[in-house]
This record gives structure tokens, sequence and C-alpha cells, in this order.
């Protein structure tokens, strides 16, 4: 067998496909090692070819996202906004395959990898072709994955029936490989896509609430309600006092800004007191820290949590609007109440008397504020269950108008 050299003829290419022959294809990667991916006798002539162990399983080349159905069962929602962000790219997606798929394949597992190439030959090829690609890297195992079509003829002249010359590969480091095939997802192979930009991008697809208000409006009921939804829910006022247990860059920021108000890496609370109680800008200063280290950390969380699958995630903080953290919701609900009714809760709840409750909410921005910036109100006056359900009415609304 003599091994063409194909520039631009990628219907010849797509006849060989079709008919069981092998073709070498250029990727933004590395070349590929291609035949038909529905075809056992294809697919055995790569194993045997490239001396691959048939205990690997193999990639389907495909040309959009829609394959995904074609090809896959239980697909999640997560891994199609992956594709249509990533994909023609270098970024390969695990999912449960379905028994069309064939064995030899999967290597006698239940999922495969798909990945759609970004070059304009192979796209073509796959389209001409009307099938998958079974496509690994086209080199001998255990040798150097080749970045142009010279080097594939150097392994593979006389073995496979043609190479397309589609020029050097641009990145010249395999696809990333994620497998979304059950949560949490795992990256099985880091590649020419980082980790922290798949999680982005999850995360990216969060359906983020916002829930913000004074204390004692009911905002802990609201959040209890979309936990039972399933969402994972992170109190800022809890995060920042943990992270001051922990976060050396933020306790080093607060102590370079006001000297001597952390020692021995412990925040003495007083002495922090006397700079910002009594000063306005310094007060604003320390909310300028807080709140850039707390944004960062919410959204490494909210990436976290995408990567194992979830979907809706709220936010609950007093300062939500000013910090900041409003631009990463969905939507933002303001819980309020009256302050006759917050003071009894308050009172109650922490065991404070009436004049400190009082000085605590009129440390806070009052209705009226939350009113204006949030997309959403609800008015926490009646009982607890008339709350839950002014919420879940709402919920509805909201994910109903997508």
């Amino acid at each position: 067998m003599k091994t063409q050299l194909i520039k631009d003829d990628i219907a010849a290419a797509a006849k060989l496909i079709k008919a069981g022959e092998l073709v070498a294809v250029p990727t933004e990667t590395v070349y590929g090692l291609a035949g038909n991916g529905m075809s056992e006798a294809a697919v055995e002539k790569i194993y045997e070819v490239k001396g691959r162990p048939a205990i690997k399983p193999l990639a389907l080349m495909v040309h959009d996202p829609s394959a995904m159905k074609k090809y896959c069962e239980d697909v999640p929602p997560q891994a199609l906004s992956l594709a249509k962000r990533f994909w023609p790219g270098p970024l390969s997606i695990v999912l449960k395959a379905k028994q069309s798929v064939p064995e030899i394949v999967r290597a006698g597992g239940k999922t495969v990898s798909l990945r759609c190439p970004d070059h304009p030959l192979t796209l073509e090829l796959i389209k001409r072709a009307g099938l998958p690609l079974a496509a690994p890297s086209a080199n001998p195992s255990g040798k150097e994955s080749p970045k142009n079509a010279e080097s594939v003829q150097n392994y593979f002249d006389g073995k496979i029936a043609a190479v397309i010359d589609g020029g050097e590969c641009g990145i010249g480091t395999e696809s990333t490989i994620i497998d979304m095939s059950a949560a949490p997802y795992k990256i099985l192979r880091r590649g020419a896509l980082s980790e922290e930009s798949i999680a982005q991008a999850l995360s990216d697809e969060l359906t983020v609430f916002g829930i913000t208000g004074g204390t004692g409006c009911g905002k802990t009921t609201v959040l209890g309600e979309l936990k039972k939804l399933g969402a994972y829910v992170i109190d800022c006022d809890e995060l920042y006092h943990e992270m001051l247990s922990y976060d050396e860059a933020l306790l080093s920021d607060i102590n370079r800004c006001f000297p001597g108000t952390v020692n021995d890496g412990v925040l003495d609370r007083k002495h922090l007191g006397a700079y910002v109680f009594s000063n306005a800008e310094a007060l604003e200063d320390l909310n300028a820290i807080t709140h850039r280290h707390i944004q960062a950390e919410v959204d490494k969380r909210l990436r976290t949590c995408a990567m194992r699958g979830v979907r809706l995630a709220a936010i609950d903080a007093i300062a939500l609007i000013e910090s900041g953290l409003s631009d990463r919701c969905k939507t933002v609900i303001g819980v309020t109440a009256d302050t006759t009714v917050r003071m009894n809760r308050i009172m109650k709840r922490d065991g404070i008397d009436a004049q400190y409750a009082m000085m605590r909410i009129n440390a806070q921005q009052p209705n009226a504020y939350f009113e204006q910036h949030c997309d959403h109100i609800i008015k926490n006056d009646g009982t607890e269950a008339e709350l839950i359900e002014k919420f879940r009415n709402l919920y509805k609304e909201v994910i109903k108008n997508g």
C-alpha cells in the first residue's frame, strides 16, 4: 500500500474512510490516526497499526455538539454547555455510551470520549463521511505525537491509506479529557485546555440566586428552601469569619492597611474596631479589602461546586450589592421586614436587648435600599409558611423565565 498525501481533496479522503481505510488527519493539537468509528474492522486496524493496547479506549471525533445525543445517553446539560463553549477545540468529553458505539471503541467499558477538532479539513472530512472518526494520536504507542504530515509519513508510510496535510499543528499538546459520565466531574488528562478554564465555564452556567437583606428579615428561611432544592449555599458572613482563621493573604492586607491588628496570624478585632468604627474612610478601606478577598473565594467555591455537577447555587450576603457579588447572580432577591418585627426576631435569636438590636438594624441598609437595588423583593410580613410560599412562587417564576 502506498500512503497518499492529500492536500485538499477531502472527498477522496472521505471515500477512503467509508471504505474502512485509515487516514491521518490534522487537528489544532496533534495529528490523529482516523478510521470509521462505527466500524469494528476499521478500529481494529487502528489498534494494530498504532500498536495500541486493546484495554485503552478510543475517542470519537465528531462535527458538533449534536453528536452527544446521537452517540451518548444521560448527557448532562453541563456537557452540552462545555461543548458549545470550547468546540471546536482541544477538549475531549467522556460520557455514557449508547450500545450503538462499538465495544472495541469503548475497550469493553460503558463510556466514550467525544472530541470536535478545530481544523477545517478534518471537520470537513467528518461532515463528508457522515460518521464519527475513531482517532488517537498518529504515532506508534510510546513515540512522540506528530505535529505535521511529514512526521506521520515517517511513522506509517505504506501502512495507512492517506495523510491529509493540514500544515503544522498550532498547539502541539493533546486535548484535555474530562469525564462527565458521572458527578463529580474528573480531569482524566491535563492537556491544551486548562482545568481552571473548564471549571470557570461550568461555573458561568450555574443558576446563582443572590439573597440579601438586613439582619432578622428572614433570609435563613429562604436559604433553607434553596438547600431543599439542592442549591449549594455560600453564607458570606460565615465565609469571612472562616477565612480569618486561614487566609494569610487576607490577614496580611488587613494588617498592611491597619498596622498592628494582626499578631501571630490572629486578628485583634478590638484593635481593628478602634480603626474603623469611628472613621468612615477606614471602614470603606476595610470593606474594599474584605470584599475583594471574599469575592475571589466565592468564585473559587462556585468553580469547585460546578465541577461536582451542581447546577443551582445561592450567595447570602448583607453587602451582596456593595461587594459586587450581585453581578455573579442570575437574580438578586431582597428579603425585607418591618423594623419592629426584625428587632423582636434578633432579640429572641441572639439574646440581646432592644437597644442593641436597634443599633445593629440602624447600622445596616434600610428596606428602601434593597427595594431599589434588588431584582425582586419578598416582604416577610406574615408567618414562616407564608414566607416560604412567597419564595416558592418567585423561584418558579425566575426559573420559568430563564
